[in-house]
Formats: C-alpha cells, sequence, structure tokens
C-alpha cells in the first residue's frame, strides 16, 4: 500500500479548513453483545462437546435390578480464532506540512472504527449465514434447520414452514422454544431471551409487542405476548440482511459464543530509512454456536 503523501489531500496544507469528514460518524453502542455470550480466550482454539444426559427411568419392579445407563460424546464445536488487521502509512512530509495536524493524526480513530464495524458484520453473518449451505457447526447442519441431528432422530429450531413476522408467527415460535427437548428426548422447559430483528422490522415489533389487545385485528382480545412478557427483551441488529428474518435467543446455557482472543489494539512505529509513520489495528476473535437450541428463526420469511 502506497503511503499517504502531501499530494494525496492537498487541501490540508492550505490555511481555511473547517472540517474533514467522511471518515468519522458518532460510535454506536455495540450490537454483537445481543447476538452472542462474550467469553475470552487464551488458546488458539476453543471447544465445545456435548455430553447428553440421562432418560427417564424404567419402573424397576421389586427384586430386580436397577436399569443402568451411559453416555458418549456427541457434538463438538471448535471455535477457531481469526486475525483482522488494517493500517495506514503517512510519509514524513505529509506529517509535518499538514496545518491541521490533529485532524491528521485523528485518521487513527478511523482504525478503531474499522475495528468496530468489522467485528459487528463478522458476528452478524453468523445470523445471515443461517440457512446458507456450507456454513454449518459442530452436529454438521447449518444453524437454522428442521433437521439437527440428535440422539433421538432429528430435531427443528426454526419454524417449519417460513414466515413473515407477526403475532401469530412470533407465539408459534415461542411454543417450539417451550417444546425443546434435550438429546435423550428429556422435555427441558426452555425460555424465549432474546427477540433479534434487523431494522425493517423495528416499527412492526413495536406494534406487535406493545399494543394492549391483538395488533391489527378488531378483536377485543388480550395480545398475550404483552401480558405474559414472554419476550424480555428485544434487540434491533443493523447488520442484519435478510429484512423478513427474526430471531429468538433463549436461555439455553451453552448456545451463541463469541471469543475475544484478543481485543483490538493499536500501535505506530517509524521507517528508519523513508522516516514515514505506520499506523496499525489488530484484533483476533471468533463467533459461532455450540447447542442450536440456543437460538430459533421464523424460516427467514415467507
Amino acid at each position: 500500500m502506497p503511503a499517504i503523501s502531501t499530494a494525496d489531500i492537498p487541501k490540508l496544507l492550505w490555511p481555511g479548513l473547517n472540517a474533514v469528514w467522511g471518515r468519522d460518524y458518532t460510535a454506536q453502542p455495540t450490537e454483537y453483545t445481543d447476538l452472542f455470550d462474550i467469553k475470552t480466550s487464551d488458546m488458539a482454539y476453543e471447544e465445545d462437546v456435548e455430553e447428553p444426559g440421562c432418560g427417564l427411568a424404567p419402573i424397576k419392579t421389586q427384586g430386580a435390578a436397577v436399569t443402568y445407563t451411559s453416555t458418549s460424546q456427541q457434538t463438538v464445536t471448535r471455535y477457531t480464532h481469526v486475525a483482522y488487521g488494517l493500517g495506514f502509512i503517512i510519509t514524513h512530509e505529509e506529517m509535518m506540512d499538514n496545518l491541521y495536524s490533529k485532524r491528521g493524526v485523528s485518521r487513527t480513530e478511523s482504525l478503531a472504527r474499522s475495528m468496530r464495524l468489522t467485528k459487528e458484520t463478522v458476528a452478524a453473518n453468523v445470523y445471515n449465514r443461517g440457512q446458507t449451505s456450507g456454513y454449518t457447526f459442530g452436529d454438521g447442519a447449518v444453524m437454522s434447520s428442521t433437521a439437527h441431528p440428535t440422539l433421538t432422530g432429528n430435531q427443528s429450531n426454526r419454524l417449519t414452514t417460513a414466515a413473515d413476522f407477526s403475532e401469530a408467527s412470533l407465539e408459534d415460535l415461542c411454543i417450539q422454544i417451550m417444546g425443546a427437548r434435550d438429546s435423550v428426548g428429556n422435555i427441558i422447559k426452555l425460555m424465549p431471551k432474546k427477540l433479534i430483528v434487523p431494522k425493517e422490522l423495528f416499527f412492526e415489533v413495536e406494534r406487535v409487542l406493545k399494543s394492549t389487545l391483538q395488533s391489527g385485528t378488531p378483536n377485543n382480545d388480550t395480545n398475550a405476548l404483552r401480558s405474559s412478557g414472554i419476550i424480555p427483551t428485544v434487540a434491533v441488529n443493523h447488520f442484519l440482511t435478510d429484512t423478513d428474518a427474526f430471531f429468538i435467543r433463549t436461555d439455553a446455557p451453552h448456545g451463541m459464543k463469541l471469543f475475544d482472543r484478543e481485543k483490538a489494539e493499536f500501535a505506530q512505529d517509524g521507517e528508519f530509512d523513508t522516516s514515514n509513520l505506520k499506523f496499525k489495528a489488530y484484533q483476533r476473535f471468533s463467533c459461532g454456536m455450540s447447542d442450536f437450541r440456543s437460538i430459533y428463526t421464523n424460516g427467514f420469511g415467507a
């Protein structure tokens, strides 16, 4: 990459400049923290291993021995950390002759923004690719699938028939969550924890969840979603790309995880031969899914 020189932004060499704009925008709260449980790591990778529990106990007749069961390793999910880096070079002359050196040096703020947006994009893409062939997890299935393999047969974490966001589809998905079973077929009393939607569904979600009565109908029935409080929180993610998709994170303990191996770091150094200055940013992390029961979807819309 060529160094940024006096010829690249000549206006920085002239008096009367009011502002340099186009790269620095107000930093917004992070959104990837709504998509994943945030963990730290000091290894090259992290692994989650599924060990199923016991099934239901059979009847023990008088004088007979109890029935014994066993267990075995099932789904293994590996989180391999990926490094991301970006930098720029400024010539010695550009640094010395720039009349607005503070604005010039503030390019490092743009690197910080790049690191934030990179992490947001990578994290959201786990959801965006939730039904894309090839983007599979430890059980060999994509994130949103009707065929997650278990010891008692395939299980689903999406609506059987894809449906757009509505009061009815949201209720159907909540019912499916509450009926979830573990790998040996036990009911686990799973519950919704957070609804995640793209910006395009923001207003519809407001209408559906906050109406006292059923939304969009002349019925005088209670809005059960609102009165029950079954959806504790709602998060809008600006990096979701499917305008029809919505997701519900559940209280499954080991599900959507993001491991920070090395948080964003910034450094600068000079080149002896050229007197140029180098600025760089670097981070390393991984994100994915261990237990498919931690995330349910609408099948990305009708």
